[in-house]
């Protein structure tokens, strides 16, 4: 029995409340059974700045072909009519950010959120679009139609293009910016790349942590066959729900709840490895570029998680978290080029994949404002799967004429078989007639309680298994024409494109129950029993023990949702295109074009009606660049865009977000919302690579989506739901500078070959929305306020004034750099800092008892280091890095802070310092 018993007090972690005895059983032993990387060629000089590779529809990337008389500069952010920032391959390297959602962090005025969400100007990631080649690309992501760009490492993109003004050539969802990455279609020359690096997380690496076996194969990232869902759980809902025990006992058990505990976590490491060739054929050339990653992580975190629902701020629930992420990313790239002429085909496919296994325990000294201990534990596995394959052909007849055609077929996939939950309860009751001391296993106080943990039908479920699976496939064409006349400076495009997306999403939930007490847990002495042996066949086929043998068995029950537990949601778009691009006046550069943009948007949840959306409109945008000096020009411009709601926001299904531990309800009542977007510019480009730059912009937004707090039970978790406002509207600055500083007036030797580079930003954005008594969409569903049904005054979900969701009024980045223009040799300081922002609002004023605070996060600053070193051993070529990340340790913070001074830590814990080493070899 003392086996039993212990595995509830062995699993107290957090804090004060982390129990200093082993878990049952050692982390990793099976249960009991019940584009090619930057040249490290010391020769190549850093001062030979390239020209990145761009492919973009209908976009002239040719930086000696601009219509401005007498102003050759040849420059990418100079050359293209539109206000954009480029990121070529050189200065994503000199970030040493593993991903491309990191290395667009330093971009002027973007900021990523969360699991790699790229926000431009405080705008969420609903505003910004991301393009791979030019074609869109479809998410794995439950939540959001956007894709999170941190599953991109950096070694298959070429360039990463975010342009901030709209040009008709692009998908009318556009508001913050589009992001287009490019991959290498013909190397210059032959090439193999192998590299390695390995790092150490101070608040992770042979640390405490906690995981879980689960199959043979998980350090790969593929299920074994552990984690298959069989039929009779899909089929669930088309019959009683009812799972019977022996149905029961063909589920994975310990393997996929037993939570283990790991004193010494390991080291993160990443492999690579990439080739290019290229073969002459004639006149022409074929190129191919491959490209394959892997890289195995982990992360803990020791979470402070709290709650409120009242006014004053008074603790409802205090968890102590531990969790651990053990992510393993995989990643390849096929790219085959075929030049001939000034005509270039490219075939690029790109196969991602990113799977987490977390496991986690969390302790309550407070719950639901009583005191006692309440403990829960959760193991999952997260899939997430994007394959995409593209062809571009842009051809070029003459001079004057050039025709782009571009088409890909994308499918993303995510799935999470057995997202596993149990809930204990510390009774006040003692069951062995003695006393369970606690304390935290380093000397800390802890927690004293009579009795021991148990399940309790307090809580409901007391067990629960949630099986969820999303599949999207993705269809885009688009073709653009551009023909440039002679000799009157003007150039006229015109282009057509289709997008065809397709999704199907579903979320199974079942509770565990005994079938003569219906959703009550398990008798004494079972309900002590850690999760794999109550589970285990003797107590599922006998489940009361006190009052008979086999008298009740233990079942599941599928849960009937809140709202629909699948649905099917589609996309299509039809759209066109004409622009014009003239030097109107001397030195002054127009571009001005009309799209026409149709749209049929559905999502049918199962059993429920379908929620229709269909709608077209006319999108102008047009950019002046006045050239009024060498060096210098003048830009402005102006566009109307709109922003969909996503599928995830408007199907009435219940999802989790593991990271965030938020609850997420759609809402179909949501309809688009129309940004009308203004800007201007001045730039100054006093040198090569280098320039100055100072903008402002000013965005009104029609019908803006946020977020919206709600509880539905006095003890439920917080929920976010969506709904529409009357209008927003976002204004604010930015200005950035870029300047090298040779060193070689500071003698010879040492600095006679290097130079100091600053590259800084500061973006400054403010932002107010507008809640008055227009009715919007109602997340409750109610009808209020004298509104339709489902509708409700927008003043009872928001409150007036208060910022977007993930604006940050400022946001600060800094690099200055020492490095060497005849060999690789770099060392980079890069600073960032973002002032706090809303990331999820706090519960509404739906209840009439006035709004909470919103739950405000505080990014605060950043401090990394960054060295790369070439050099030769034997006639091979290598680079060596080192970076040191989050130098400063800055914690993570989200908060509500309330009139009366009282704080509740939404989610808060300590981030560590990663140093890591890297090396790679190039012949």
């Amino acid at each position: 029995m003392q086996r039993r018993l212990a595995y509830a007090t062995l699993l107290l972690l957090t804090s004060t409340l982390v129990c200093p005895a082993a878990l049952a059983q050692t982390a990793g032993s099976t249960p009991a059974p019940s584009t090619p990387p930057q040249s490290n060629d010391p020769q190549a000089g850093q001062d030979q700045q390239e020209t990145p590779e761009v492919s973009a529809p209908g976009m002239d990337m040719e930086v000696t072909d601009i219509v401005v008389t007498g102003r050759h500069i040849p420059n990418v952010v100079r050359a293209t009519p539109q206000i954009v920032s480029v990121l070529s391959s050189a200065d994503i390297a000199r970030t040493g950010e593993g991903d491309i959602a990191g290395a667009l962090s330093r971009v002027t005025g973007l900021s990523v959120v969360g699991n790699g969400f790229v926000y431009v100007r405080g705008l969420g990631d609903r505003y910004s679009a991301s393009l791979l080649n030019g074609l869109a690309l479809p998410s794995p992501e439950p939540l959001r139609r956007s894709v999170p760009l941190d599953i991109f490492p950096t070694t298959i993109v070429g360039s990463a293009l975010v342009q901030k003004t709209y040009s008709v050539n692009y998908p009318g969802e556009f508001g913050g910016g589009m992001i287009n990455l490019t991959t290498k279609a013909i190397p210059e020359k032959d090439f193999v790349t192998v590299g390695g690096s390995i790092a150490a997380d101070t608040a992770t690496t042979s640390e405490l942590g906690y995981t879980y076996f689960g199959g043979k194969n998980d350090w790969l990232g593929f299920d074994d066959g552990t984690r298959k869902v069989p039929a009779f759980i899909r089929n669930a809902p088309n019959g009683s729900g009812l799972i019977p025990a022996a149905q029961v006992l063909q589920l994975s058990n310990a393997s996929t709840t037993l939570l283990q505990r790991n004193d010494h976590l390991p080291a993160n490491w990443s492999a690579e490895i990439s080739t290019g060739m290229s073969f002459d054929l004639g006149e022409d050339r074929l190129g191919i570029v491959t490209s394959a990653g892997y890289s195995n992580t982990f992360r803990t975190r020791s979470i402070r998680q709290q709650d409120s629902v009242t006014e004053t701020g008074a603790i409802r629930n205090d968890f102590h978290t531990l969790l651990t992420d053990n992510r393993i990313v995989g990643n390849a790239l096929l790219g085959v080029g075929y030049s001939f002429g000034e005509n270039t085909i490219r075939w690029t496919n790109v196969y991602i994949r990113d799977v987490l296994k977390q496991g986690r325990g969390s302790a309550a000294e407070i719950y639901n404002n009583a005191s006692g201990l309440r403990f829960q534990q959760n193991t999952n596995w997260f899939e997430r799967q994007l394959l995409e394959s593209q062809l571009v052909g842009e051809l070029r007849f003459s001079d004057a004429l050039r025709l782009d055609l571009r088409g890909a077929y994308a499918n993303s996939k995510r799935n999470a078989p057995y997202e596993r939950q149990f809930d204990y309860l510390c009774s006040a009751t003692t069951t062995n007639g003695g006393q369970a001391n606690y304390d935290g296993g380093n000397g800390t106080p802890g927690f004293q309680c009579n009795g021991a943990y148990q399940v309790t039908q307090r809580f409901s479920p007391f067990a629960s298994v949630i099986f969820s699976d999303l599949e999207e496939n993705l269809w885009t064409g688009q073709a653009d024409v551009i023909y440039k006349m002679d000799p009157v400076p003007l150039t006229l495009s015109a282009g057509y494109y289709y997008s065809d997306t397709d999704r199907f999403s579903r979320r199974l939930q079942f509770n565990y129950q005994t079938s003569a007490g219906g959703g009550t847990a398990p008798g004494f002495p079972y309900n002590l029993l850690r999760p794999d042996y109550l589970l285990s066949p003797d107590v599922v086929n006998n489940a009361c023990p006190q009052v008979g043998q086999r008298v009740c068995t233990l079942e599941m029950q599928f849960s009937t949702p809140l709202g629909a537990y699948a649905y099917d949601a589609k996309l299509r778009i039809n759209a066109g295109y004409v622009q014009a691009e003239t030097e109107a006046l001397k030195g002054v550069r127009a571009v001005a074009g009309v799209r026409y943009e149709k749209a049929e948007q559905s999502v049918t949840p199962i059993g429920t009606a379908t929620t229709r959306l269909n709608n077209d409109y006319f999108l102008p945008a047009v950019t002046l660049t006045w050239n009024f000096a060498e060096n210098l020009q003048l830009r402005g411009s102006f566009a109307k865009t709109i922003s969909r709601p996503q599928f995830r926001e408007l199907a009435p299904q219940q999802f989790r977000d593991p990271d965030s531990d938020r609850l997420f309800f759609g809402n179909p009542l949501l309809k688009d919302s129309q940004l009308y977007n203004f800007e201007g510019r001045l730039e100054w480009f006093f040198a090569r690579d280098q320039r100055f730059t100072v903008a402002g912009f000013y965005k009104n937004i029609k019908n803006p989506i946020e977020q919206v707090g709600f509880y539905t039970g006095a003890d439920d978790r917080l929920q976010t739901g969506f709904a529409n406002l009357p209008k927003a509207k976002l204004y604010g600055a930015e200005v950035e500078m870029q300047k090298y500083f040779p060193l070689d007036t500071l003698g010879g030797g040492f600095f006679s070959t290097r130079r100091a580079l600053v590259i800084a930003n500061y973006t400054y954005t403010h932002s107010e929305i507008t809640a008055d008594a227009s009715c919007v969409p109602n997340v409750l569903n109610q009808t209020l306020g004298g509104c339709a049904t489902g509708f409700g005054p927008a003043s009872l979900q928001f409150r007036d004034g208060a910022p977007l969701t993930g604006q940050s009024d400022h946001l600060v980045n800094l690099q200055l750099g020492l490095e060497d223009t005849q060999s690789l040799s770099q060392f980079t300081v890069l600073f960032n800092y973002a002032s706090d922002r809303v990331t999820n609002r706090g519960p509404s004023n739906l209840s009439g008892n006035g709004f909470q605070p919103d739950i405000i996060e505080r990014p605060g600053i950043r401090l990394d280091i960054v060295a790369r070193q070439g050099f030769e051993i034997g006639g091979g070529k290598f680079e060596l890095k080192l970076e040191g990340r989050n130098l400063t340790r800055t914690r993570f913070s989200e908060s509500q802070t309330f009139s009366n001074g009282a704080i509740v830590f939404i989610n808060r814990y300590n981030q560590g310092r990663i140093f890591s080493l890297g090396l790679s070899t190039t012949f």
